[in-house]
This record gives C-alpha cells, sequence and structure tokens, in this order.
C-alpha cells in the first residue's frame, strides 16, 4: 500500500526549507508513540496518509490477522475490489476508458462505505442483467439469421436417377417413381457448420452413411456477427437427403458432435418462401429490442467509467487506513488506540498541528510523544527531480545507515566526471546533452510521464543523470580535443614543424615517403609554448599520436584515482567526528592517509614534478621504475633522479606506511579492550519516564555505536552494552586492514579503466570515421556526386555512432563509473547497510 518513501503532498515549511541540507547526512528520526480516539482514530491516521510524516510499527506482531480488531472492515473492502475488477473488466470489455480523477480524493468515512456498497452492487447486478440479456438476444439474433441463411442459399432438392446393376460409385440413391422403392419417403437435414469443420464433416458423412445421402455445402455470402466475440465469422450451410431411419439417425448423432446448427427444412418452395419471410421480420424486431438494450448497456457503462475511478481511490485510501489501525494496540480502558511510529524530528511539530486538527471534533485531542527505541532509526533523505537519480545510485549500492555522510551530493560532480573521462568527445557527448534536455523540457507532459515503455521509463527516471553526463562529456571532449574523432583548431598550434623541417633536412621523397612525421620535442625551437586549452591539435597528424595520448590518460588516471580515494578517506572523518568515535581519527583515519599518500600521493607527486620541472628537450627519468625502486630500496644507475635527496625520501615514506599497518591493525581492537576494562560497573538504570524527555536531542557520542560493525548496533537511550569479545574485534579490524592495505593498490589499478576506456573510445570513434564518413567523401570526389553519395553514407555512419558510440559505448562507461564509486570510492566511508524511511502515504493512490 502506500509505504514508500515519498515526499508529503503537503509539506511543511520546516522540511521544505531543508530539502537539500539533509542530502549531506540523513535526517533525525524520532520513534514517537500516539494515543489516538477511538472515535477520531480514522480520521487521524487518514489525514497522516496525506501528508506521509509517520511510518507505522506493527504492534500486533504476534497476533493473526484474522483476528485484528478492524478485519471485518478490510473484508468489506477487498469484497469491494473485486466487484470492482468485474466492473472495470467490463468497461475495458466495452472498449472504454477509465480516467483518473481529478483533484485529490480524501478517504471517505466509515459511513459512506456502507453507500458505496450498495451503489456498486446495484450496479454490478444491473450490469451483469443487461450484459446476459444482450447476450441471450445476440444468441437468438445470430440463429435466426443462420436459418435465413440456410433456407435462402437456394440448396437444390436431389433428382432421382435409376439405379444400375453394379455397385458403382456412382450409383444413385434415389430411385424413380414407380420403382422398387417407391414407397420410400426422402427426408432432409439443414443446417450450419464452421467452415473448418465442414470438410471433416462431409467426409465423415459419407463414411458413415456408406454413400446413401447427398449432402451440399455452401459457404454464407455476408459474415455473421459472433454472439460471444463481436466478430464477423463466415460459416458453411448445408442440405443433406437421405432415406431411411437408421441413416437419419447417425446424422443427427454426427452433426450434434460437430456442434452443428440444424434448421427444419420445408421442401415446397412456397413453404420456405414464408418461413423466409418470418425470419426476416423477427429478425428487424430482435434488432430493435437489441438496440435498446445496448444503448441501456452504455448508460450503465456511462455511470460506471464516471462513478468507478473515484470509488477505487477512495476504497484503496479505506483499506489502508484499517491496515495501520489494525497495528496499533488498544488500551486498556478501550478509548483510544495506540501506536507507534517512525517520524522525521523536523516534521513533528506538523504532525501534532494535524493530530489536533484531526481530533478536534470528538472532544478529546490526539496526543503525541517520543518514546526511547532500542533499535536503529530509518534513513530519510529527501530528494527532489533532479537529485533523485544520483541518490538512486548510491541507494542501489546499499542504503545509508543513520545519519551516516551520503554520497550523494558528491555523486552529482563526481559521477558525471569520470563517466566524461572514459566517453570524452564534443559531437558525442553534445548529442547525449540535447536527448537529456529533450526529455527535461518534457518532463510535465502527460503522454511522457505515463509511457509505459520500459527502456524509456528507465532514461526518463535518469533524465538529469544523462543531462549532467552529457554536459561533462562536452568538456572532456574540448580537454581531448575530439568531435566525432575529429580534433579543431581553436587557438594556434604550440609546435613549430618548420623548425622540425629545417634542422632535419627533409627531402621531397621523404615526405612523399611519410605523409605522417613523429613529433620530436628534443629538436631546438619546434615547441613554442603550452596549448592554451587541451592538447594542441597538431597530435592527430603525428605518428607517435597515440603513444602520446596513452601517456597523458594513464598519468591523468591515477591522478583521478588517489584523489577521489583520498577524499572518501577524509569522508570518513565527518562519521567519526559525528558518532563521537574520537578514537578513530587518530586509529584509523591517520594511518590510512599515510599508508595511502605516502605510496600513491608520492606517485602523484612524482607525475605532477615531472610535468612541470622536467624539460622535454633532456633525458625524462621513468617514473615506473623510481616507483618500483621504492619499494626495493635501490636505485636504477640509467634512470636518474627527478630531485636531490629523492631515494632518502622514497626510504622514509615507505617505512611510515609500513609502520601505519599495525596501528591500523591493532589500534582500535587495544584501545576498546582498554577502554571496556577501565569503564566503571553499569549503574542501576533510571526509570523510563525519565528518558522520554530528552530522547534523541542530542546527537553526539549516545549514537558512536551505529558507525562501526565490531561495536553493537544501539541507539539514544539504549544503556545495554554488549559483551566485549577481543577475538572478534581482532577479526573485523584484521579484515578491514588487510581490504584496505590491499585496496589501496588494487583501486588505484582500477582507476586505469579511464585510462583504457578513453583510448577505447577514441580508437572506436577514428576507425568509425576512417571506414564510413571518410570512404564517403572519397567516393563522392570521384564520382562528382558528394551531394548524392553522402546521404546513405551520412546515414550509416548517424545510425552507427548511436548505436555503438553513444548506446553500447555509454552503456559501458556508465557501468565503470558506476563500479568506480561502489568499490572504490563508497567503500572508504560508506557503510550502506541501514533501510529507508517509508512513511504511510497515499501518493501512489495519487499517482
Amino acid at each position: 500500500m502506500g509505504s514508500r518513501l515519498a515526499r508529503p503532498t503537503e509539506p511543511s515549511p520546516g522540511p521544505a526549507r531543508r530539502t537539500m541540507g539533509s542530502m549531506f547526512r540523513s535526517e533525525e528520526v524520532a520513534l514517537v508513540q500516539l494515543f489516538l480516539p477511538t472515535s477520531a482514530a480514522y480520521t487521524c491516521v487518514s489525514q497522516l496518509g496525506e501528508l506521509g510524516l509517520v511510518e507505522f510499527r506493527d504492534l500486533n506482531a504476534s497476533v493473526s490477522a484474522f483476528q485484528r480488531r478492524f478485519v471485518g472492515d478490510v473484508r468489506r473492502c477487498e469484497e469491494l475490489e473485486k466487484t470492482f475488477t468485474f466492473l472495470q473488466e467490463e468497461v475495458r470489455r466495452a472498449g472504454l476508458a477509465l480516467h483518473p480523477p481529478e483533484g485529490r480524493l480524501l478517504a471517505p468515512p466509515p459511513r459512506d462505505l456502507l453507500r458505496i456498497q450498495e451503489e456498486t452492487d446495484r450496479l454490478a447486478r444491473e450490469l451483469r442483467d443487461v450484459r446476459g440479456n444482450q447476450q441471450s438476444l445476440r444468441a437468438q439474433l445470430h440463429q435466426l439469421q443462420l436459418h435465413s441463411a440456410v433456407l435462402g442459399r437456394g440448396h437444390r432438392l436431389p433428382l432421382a436417377a435409376t439405379p444400375t446393376d453394379g455397385l458403382l460409385e456412382r450409383t444413385p440413391l434415389l430411385q424413380p417413381p414407380g420403382g422398387p422403392h417407391q414407397d420410400l419417403r426422402v427426408n432432409f437435414v439443414a443446417g450450419a457448420v464452421e467452415p473448418a469443420k465442414a470438410a471433416a464433416l462431409e467426409r465423415l458423412l459419407w463414411r458413415a452413411c456408406r454413400g446413401f445421402l447427398i449432402a451440399s455445402f455452401r459457404e454464407t455470402e455476408q459474415p455473421l456477427e459472433d454472439p460471444v466475440t463481436g466478430e464477423p465469422a463466415t460459416w458453411m450451410t448445408f442440405l443433406i437427403s437421405y432415406w431411411g431411419e437408421q441413416i437419419g439417425q447417425k446424422i443427427r448423432k454426427i452433426t450434434d458432435c460437430f456442434h452443428c446448427h440444424v434448421f427444419p427444412f420445408v421442401e415446397q418452395e412456397e413453404g420456405r418462401l414464408g418461413t423466409l419471410q418470418q425470419l426476416q421480420q423477427q429478425s428487424q424486431e430482435l434488432q430493435e429490442v437489441l438496440g435498446e438494450t445496448e444503448r441501456f448497456l452504455s448508460q450503465v457503462l456511462g455511470r460506471v467509467q464516471r462513478l468507478l475511478p473515484p470509488w477505487q481511490v477512495q476504497i484503496r485510501k479505506m483499506k489502508a487506513v484499517y491496515l495501520v489501525l489494525n497495528q496499533c494496540s488498544v488500551s486498556a480502558t478501550h478509548k483510544c488506540l495506540i501506536a507507534e511510529g517512525w517520524c522525521a524530528t523536523s516534521d513533528l511539530p506538523t504532525l501534532q498541528q494535524v493530530l489536533q486538527d484531526s481530533s478536534s471534533e470528538a472532544g478529546v485531542s490526539a496526543v503525541v510523544h517520543r518514546i526511547p527505541c532500542r533499535d536503529m532509526p530509518p534513513t530519510l533523505i529527501r530528494t527532489n527531480r533532479f537529485t533523485a537519480s544520483f541518490q538512486g545510485i548510491v541507494d542501489a549500492y546499499g542504503v545509508g545507515r543513520y545519519q551516516e555522510v551520503n554520497p550523494a551530493p558528491y555523486t552529482i560532480i563526481t559521477f558525471p566526471f569520470l563517466f566524461a573521462v572514459m566517453f570524452g568527445d564534443v559531437g558525442h557527448g553534445l548529442l547525449m546533452f540535447l536527448f537529456a534536455l529533450a526529455m527535461v523540457l518534457a518532463e510535465n507532459r502527460p503522454a511522457v510521464k505515463t509511457a509505459q515503455n520500459e527502456i524509456w521509463r528507465t532514461f526518463f527516471s535518469g533524465r538529469y543523470l544523462l543531462l549532467l553526463m552529457g554536459l561533462f562529456s562536452v568538456y572532456t571532449g574540448f580537454i581531448y580535443n575530439e568531435c566525432f574523432s575529429r580534433a579543431t583548431t581553436i587557438f594556434p598550434s604550440g609546435w613549430s614543424v618548420a623548425a622540425m623541417a629545417t634542422q632535419s633536412g627533409w627531402s621531397d621523397a621523404f615526405l612523399a615517403e611519410h605523409p605522417l612525421l613523429t613529433l620530436d620535442p628534443a629538436v631546438s625551437g619546434v615547441f613554442l609554448g603550452p596549448y592554451p586549452f587541451g592538447i594542441d591539435p597538431v597530435w592527430s597528424l603525428a605518428v607517435n599520436h597515440l603513444s602520446f595520448l596513452n601517456s597523458f590518460k594513464m598519468k591523468m588516471s591515477v591522478i583521478l584515482g588517489v584523489t577521489h580515494m583520498t577524499f572518501g578517506v577524509v569522508l570518513g572523518v565527518f562519521n567519526h567526528v559525528h558518532f563521537g568515535q574520537w578514537h578513530r581519527l587518530l586509529l584509523e583515519t591517520l594511518p590510512e592517509l599515510v599508508f595511502l599518500l605516502g605510496l600513491f600521493g608520492y606517485l602523484v607527486f612524482l607525475v605532477v614534478y615531472k610535468w612541470l620541472f622536467i624539460s622535454a628537450t633532456g633525458p625524462a627519468p621513468s617514473i615506473l621504475i623510481h616507483f618500483i625502486n621504492m619499494f626495493l630500496f635501490s636505485r636504477s644507475r640509467t634512470n636518474p633522479p627527478l630531485f636531490t635527496g629523492q631515494e632518502v625520501v622514497q626510504s622514509a615514506l615507505v617505512v611510515v606506511a609500513l609502520a601505519a599497518v599495525p596501528v591500523l591493525l591493532l589500534g582500535t581492537p587495544l584501545f576498546l579492550r582498554w577502554q571496556h576494562r577501565r569503564r566503571s560497573p553499569r549503574p542501576a538504570g533510571r526509570p523510563l519516564d525519565e528518558d522520554k524527555s530528552g530522547i534523541l536531542d542530542s546527537s553526539d557520542a549516545s549514537v558512536a555505536g551505529w558507525g562501526s560493525d565490531e561495536e553493537k548496533a544501539g541507539c539514544p537511550g539504549d544503556q545495554e552494552e554488549a559483551e566485549f569479545v577481543l577475538s572478534e574485534v581482532l577479526m573485523h579490524q584484521a579484515i578491514h586492514t588487510i581490504e584496505f592495505c590491499l585496496g589501496c593498490i588494487s583501486n588505484t589499478a582500477s582507476y586505469l579503466r579511464l585510462w583504457a576506456l578513453s583510448l577505447a573510445h577514441a580508437q572506436l570513434s577514428e576507425v568509425l570515421w576512417a571506414m564510413v564518413m571518410r570512404e564517403g567523401l572519397r567516393m563522392g570526389r570521384e564520382l562528382g556526386v558528394a551531394a548524392v553519395v553522402l546521404v546513405p553514407i551520412f546515414a550509416a555512419f548517424a545510425v552507427l555512432t548511436v548505436a555503438i558510440l553513444l548506446v553500447m559505448e555509454g552503456l559501458s562507461a556508465f557501468l565503470h563509473a558506476l563500479r568506480l564509486h561502489w568499490v572504490e570510492f563508497q567503500n572508504k566511508f560508506y557503510l550502506g547497510s541501514g533501510y529507508k524511511l517509508s512513511p504511510f502515504t497515499f501518493a501512489e493512490e495519487e499517482d
């Protein structure tokens, strides 16, 4: 029913102002107890369903569903829903549509249930009677039309013939007058059968009656309307002549087996014409009665079409209210119902006001107050159209624990950017951006919102995500200087090939044999200065283009990966501070940062230092060899150092990083053991009444247990402590240490997928251009009809670009960006072991 997380239909001003503020961390949620007067409980719950403020808890979990207080009302609503289903099917059978009701419909008062039930039963009864009469009249009309078709088809009566002495197949069945069988009477059987059965019927009649009959089969001239389906269908009429009582019995049994419609047949022509006129007159009268019946049926269906949609919404809301009331317990005096539920603390004033307004007519106001809890509260993060898709990416990994740092605000930037790093192309990004922009501009159109195509709904739900992905791809496309794999000259190039040609002494023969040249920055005067923005377009003409991009994108991937992981570790600081786990800052976060930055942060430093301080004209040291020698505590004579004292710095960083591992492994378990020993015995518990007032007012160390897995998940006001087991804590911390240390290596390597997919996308674009558009342009130049040739060529290029580069490559980049966020980024600080706050709401019924 209405148990999903949805924004209230009329949100209070407080939560609305804090919608974006709650994206960083889930809102504070309190466990509340509601005392609802019995006479006003239904009204109070229905108003809460309209606003969607409270997620109710089942206080009767041990009670069977058949023993609850409002089970009778629930059954009545379910019986009404069955009748609604019958009425809905009848409306759809008539080819009509049920339009959603206009405006917001409130849950009807309980006294209106009897009125709705009586009107529904009356409509269903009228509809059944009218539909039954219609079916009966259609069946009668169909019989009359078949009888008229049989008499009006002009079947000729069989002619008498004289038998021969032999037993041949052509022996006539009827003897001439005055013969030996002149006293026998010829009988007739006339009727109609379905065309598919006509051949089998004729064959069986011939075999069973041994040829002692004459059968004539003819198809009706006009199709007749089927009385059940209403579809036009053709029939096969037949006329069978025979003599002998035994033959007649066989024919009747066979026609019954084939479900044939058999009618009386008059031998005289005059009698048949008179019968045919009577049948036509009866058909006309029956059609008039059938027309009146169908007009009355359309009136009944019109009433059903008008009344059924609002009734369906109202009864569903009423049933939902009774299901919630069944979750409430009854007070000892049976004068009020007691309910418990989770509610955002910012919505508590609105909740109290709604309960007072709803129970004002009962004379006794409903009361709400906080109570202590022993369970972890649910997570509430309010979203809007823009943030919903990004929050959905995070929730697909796992719903965050209560008040844990939410990765969604940072995912809004990092996810489209990492996707764009692998999908960098101005043309492809612009196409994706325009497609998403069209969905954003048309998002309020009913036809777009109510589309049932699953693929379209998937794209539409992530339209803002696609919008940013396309926009960021345009940006990275300008960085890579690629538009459909072609480079553009926005600024003057920073390379001078003239100096290279002057010093190299290239001849015309050399240039004719080498259309592509290798850029050598070591030649003086070739490199004039850096390109103002992005990659210099002259690289697209060089043979070593791929080598240059390979080095650039690989180093860029390492820098982005280490930065992204470091940011994830830093976000864990906010969790430790919020939950009051100050020891984790020194015993976990600090060693993690030392290990990560001491090794891989130093690798990023080497890359940036080489870019800034090592000249391209001189010898370039290998960073990879330096990084390997760093762990081996050795040096390479052929690989000069980047700066003075590099070996000492590298050795110190390795020692400090390795020293941080034991601290990370043993620090937290030993601190918790020391804290457990020095903690004084637990004092006697305070009475429950003393804990109700200040519960959930603070968000400091009382929620510290929620931020770790080795500590028992508790809640504010829960003074119980789990038994401390050092072995379990050590095991958990060892798993965390191994996962982090090995993960720093594997996760850094995993970010190289940014390099690999970026190169793959660029090379696929280049291959598609070279094999389709370049060949098309060359063909058009040779034939001299470029405009004609380029039409199919460009169509093929466009189709392949959308199918391969946008859809397939885009999906691949999307999945890899998803993995980088789930595995490499979120595991540094995000547990994702919570559950959503799903308030009781009618939002689904009104969608």
